[in-house]
Parts: structure tokens; C-alpha cells; sequence
């Protein structure tokens, strides 16, 4: 622990050197600069050990700057654009994004009950339909107790379904928002029956190869990734410790993949510009739904949608153990920001959003 507090000293003293921005064009520097001092005042003031900074306006990157340390014990540093984090909930948007696909194809429908795609999966008390369990108004529960933590492997997504199969719902679906990681495992399972094929290998043919994402992947435990950070956590007393040992293969569709800024960034471009899905499915994913009494959710199939500030944009947050995401797209604006750290506990605040304004303002 002593060698992670020393090494930690030189992460708040090297953070902004370690390694210099990449950018593509000029208008920026003032953002650049504002917004690196942030990530270093952020930094220091959480103990986040490294993180990982893109923006992209109309397509081009114009910033891409890796802090700290990817590992800590062999003081290998963040490679901007590179190093793969765990993503958390932001793979609930690449699970939309496969789902989009089988739209496309006339192989999914979103207003069937789940059961038409996961005959296995018991039926409750009241019909749930895909598009319900792919807002969180389906009535799924979320994790309970320290679920989130589970240390098991998981050789299929059925296998995945087993922990919450059998409980009853939280309400009648339709009528309650309620953010359930557990109801995009029931979603893998649709992505199966849907198209005939196992969900990991079907995201990576549809999604991953399609958007040449060439390092996104499923956070498998046994596998040698290259590029793959170290995890951390903060303890009750303030010291950097590795984070907890957990096996996300309960949940890759919900919170189990990493990825990196560069391909997140391909990502989010491809949904902005609609050229990946259908104008007609995409509308669908990023529309918020509403419940039975009209009140909408800011939440449409996989996505965040929200108006803040006069903007309006899509995007997704995602907590891991050992792994905080912030994934925006402003469609108007052009612009998409994503930031990776490898901490269970940084809290980005308000930096996001000074961020986005920073950059907005010295595009004018």
C-alpha cells in the first residue's frame, strides 16, 4: 500500500506532463488547458489514479489526453485513446445498438413481450414488452445486497438470468421508472432469440466490426487484454487500494464490457450521424418514453436523453467496480465527450459540463 500512496504522490505531480494532448486543430487551446487544470484539481482532490479525456466536434477529434496512471505498481501511464477501462452502464447503449440492428433487419420487435424472443423466461403477473424492459419501466429489480460484487462466472447469458428469473415484478410495467442493469441481461437474451446467435459474438460482428470499435471487448477475467488498467478503489481511510476482484459475465450486456475513448468516440459519431441505424430506429432508441400516466422518463431504449442548460443530448453514465464512465453526445452541437477513469469513487461533478461549454465556446 505504501509503494500505491508514494506512486499516487507522483500521479498529482505528473498528471498534466506524463502526457501531452493530442490535438487536431487550434480554437481549442484555451479549453484544452482550462479543462486539463480541472482533471488535475479533480484528480488529486479523489485520488483517481488515471483517466482518460476525448472530445470530438463534427467528427474531428479535437482533444484526446490520457492523466495518471493506468497502473499504479508498474507506473504504466494512461495511453490517450488506448487504454481500456471499464465502461460499466455505457454498455447498455451497445446493447441498444444491437438491438437496432435486428430492428433494422425485421428481426426484433420492441412491443412484443419478452417471452416472444426468451420463451423461458417465466411470465409474471402482468406482460413486460422489450421496448418496457429497455426504458427501466418493466418492473425488473436492480441489484440487491452486494450482487454487484459477485465474484462468479457466468458461461452463458441464460445462466446470467437465473439470479433475478424468478422474482416477482416491482410494479406493473408502464407505470414507475425504475434503472434496472439486471433487465439488460434479459435483453442479451432477446438479442439471442432474436437472431439465432450467442449475444457476445453477435456484438462483436454487429456493433464492434461494423464501427471498426477495434479494442472495445467483454471484460473477461481469464483473458489476457492488452491495454486493460488496473482497478481501484478508496478505502474508509482515504488510502488508493485495488479495487474488489469481480466477474462481470453475470452482466455483459448491462455493465460488462471496456472500451476506450477513441472507440467510444466512433461510437457516439455513428449515432449522431445516423450512420449506423435506420433514421426510423434510431429515432426510436433516443426517444424518452413516457409512462402510463404521460410523464416521460428522459429515457429511451438504452440511452439517456435529456435538455440542460438549452441543450439537448444523449448519452449514458456507467459506475463500475473500479470504473467511473461520463459518455455525451450533443447532436445540434456536434459534440461528443467521454471521460474514463479507473476508480470505483471519482465523481465528475459539474467538469463534464464545463467541459462541454469550454470547447462550445471556443468553437464560435
Amino acid at each position: 500500500m505504501k509503494k500505491l500512496l508514494l506512486i499516487f504522490g507522483a500521479v498529482i505531480c505528473i498528471a498534466y506532463s506524463c502526457q501531452q494532448p493530442e490535438t487536431s486543430s487550434t480554437p481549442y487551446e484555451a479549453a484544452i488547458a482550462e479543462s486539463s487544470r480541472m482533471i488535475d484539481s479533480l484528480m488529486t482532490a479523489e485520488k483517481v489514479p488515471g483517466i482518460d479525456v476525448a472530445v470530438a466536434i463534427n467528427g474531428e477529434v479535437v482533444w484526446s489526453q490520457g492523466f495518471g496512471y493506468a497502473d499504479l505498481e508498474h507506473e504504466a501511464p494512461v495511453r490517450a485513446g488506448y487504454s481500456l477501462f471499464r465502461i460499466g452502464s455505457v454498455s447498455k447503449p451497445i446493447t441498444s445498438a444491437a438491438m437496432g440492428t435486428l430492428m433494422d433487419a425485421g428481426q426484433l420487435d420492441l412491443t412484443q413481450p419478452v417471452q416472444t424472443y426468451v420463451p423461458d423466461f417465466p411470465e409474471k403477473r402482468y406482460p413486460i414488452t422489450v421496448k418496457q424492459v429497455g426504458g427501466h419501466i418493466g418492473g425488473i429489480r436492480h441489484y440487491q445486497g452486494r450482487e454487484m460484487l459477485s465474484a462468479a462466472y457466468y458461461p452463458t447469458v441464460m445462466g446470467g438470468l437465473n439470479i433475478f428469473r424468478d422474482d416477482t415484478l416491482l410494479f406493473a410495467p408502464g407505470t414507475k421508472y425504475s434503472y434496472s442493469s439486471y433487465g439488460f441481461n434479459l435483453l442479451s437474451a432477446v438479442v439471442e432469440g432474436a437472431s439465432g446467435e450467442d449475444f457476445l459474438p453477435f456484438v462483436q460482428k454487429n456493433v464492434f466490426e461494423a464501427l471498426q470499435m477495434e479494442h472495445t471487448t467483454p471484460d473477461i477475467n481469464h483473458k489476457i487484454i492488452p491495454g486493460r488498467v488496473s482497478f481501484y478503489d478508496v478505502d474508509s481511510l482515504g488510502n488508493i487500494v485495488n479495487a474488489t476482484y469481480v466477474d462481470n459475465s453475470y452482466k455483459w450486456a448491462g455493465g460488462g464490457f471496456i472500451s476506450c475513448t477513441k472507440d467510444l468516440i466512433k461510437f457516439g459519431e455513428a449515432h449522431r450521424t445516423g450512420t449506423f441505424l435506420s433514421d426510423s430506429v434510431r429515432s426510436i432508441l433516443l426517444t424518452s418514453q413516457a409512462l402510463a400516466d404521460g410523464k416521460v422518463t428522459g429515457y429511451g431504449v438504452g440511452w439517456g436523453v435529456w435538455e440542460k442548460n438549452g441543450r439537448k443530448g444523449f448519452g449514458h453514465t456507467g459506475g463500475s467496480v473500479g470504473g467511473i464512465t461520463d459518455f455525451r453526445v450533443y447532436p445540434k452541437e456536434g459534440l461528443i465527450l467521454v471521460l474514463l477513469s479507473n476508480s470505483s469513487v471519482t465523481k465528475y461533478g459539474n467538469v463534464s459540463d464545463r467541459i462541454v461549454e469550454l470547447f462550445l465556446a471556443g468553437d464560435k
